[in-house]
């Protein structure tokens, strides 16, 4: 598996992890289309946020705003071989510390990013994202050497 900054060719495919993501989910409400998906899939490609991981199609990606992670998702035939742990101590070793969003609905990504180190720092109602849903905010701080 390689791990490399998506390319504009990227974002069909990252737009369609997303959506899958959202379509399995079942407590997620689907407040895009599959079409919007993509469009925020080439904006953050085109910010330079993302990275991908392929083998040699992608199977994941994680988009990255200097120390801020929008999003990591693994596709469904892909989840469980340590893709999304592969690309987020990719992220780790670039920067010293990160913080991300997950929702308090998602027991799977809290667990994850604890096993990673990330420790729970705010929890919110839900009132300021777009979803509506309670979430919590992370925070990951290298240890010193």
């Amino acid at each position: 598996m390689v791990l490399r900054p998506a390319t504009p060719l990227d974002v069909g495919r990252v737009g369609a992890i997303l959506s899958s993501w959202i379509d399995e989910t079942p407590w997620m409400p689907r407040i895009h289309t599959r079409a919007e998906d993509i469009a925020h899939a080439a904006m953050m490609v085109d910010r330079g946020w993302v990275t991908v991981s392929a083998n040699p199609n992608i199977t994941g990606f994680l988009a990255r705003n200097s120390d801020d992670i929008h999003a990591l998702y693994i596709a469904p035939d892909a989840r469980g071989q340590g893709i999304g742990s592969q690309l987020l101590t990719d992220a780790m070793q670039r920067e010293d510390h990160l913080t991300l969003w997950t929702f308090q609905h998602n027991i799977r990504a809290q667990a994850f990013y604890e096993r990673h180190g990330f420790a729970p720092v705010e929890r919110t109602d839900g009132a300021r994202n777009d979803e509506g849903l309670p979430d919590i905010r992370y925070h990951w701080q290298r240890t010193p050497q």
